[in-house]
């Protein structure tokens, strides 16, 4: 049985986010997702410390490092999976970090026009 590849936004194989820190629903780099994914973590965003100020009076503290979860703690420029409501929510707070479309996850259109998506491509 082959395992079925997981996509990005251009429907082309999903490049990895990030190993450093270690990030993805299920900790393998990738912005990958399935049904137990119940926060949508589609996005690779390169974060930036008002983005993480954001996250974090939203409740959603990704600076403090958590090693009990083997997670580092963010800082400005690491490339994280977000979910993608909260990516939203900061869009509408016009503090959402920059992404990297090709490991960011095709369901994200579900919810994002590809244009506007591609707003805040950190490729320029």
């Amino acid at each position: 049985m082959q395992k079925e590849v997981a996509l990005n936004v251009f429907g082309e194989p999903l490049i990895p986010c990030s190993f450093d820190p270690l990030t993805g629903f299920f900790r393998d780099g990738c912005c990958k997702t399935n049904e137990e994914d119940v926060g949508s973590h589609l996005v690779c965003a390169v974060v930036t410390k008002e983005f993480l100020q954001f996250s974090l009076e939203k409740g959603n503290d990704l600076i403090t490092p958590r090693p009990e979860y083997q997670f580092p703690g963010l800082v400005a420029g690491d490339q994280w999976c977000l979910c993608i409501s909260r990516w939203v929510e900061a869009v509408n707070a016009q503090c959402a970090p920059l992404i990297k479309l090709e490991s960011t996850h095709i369901n994200a259109l579900k919810i994002v026009p590809l244009d506007t998506l591609k707003e805040y491509s950190s490729e320029v």
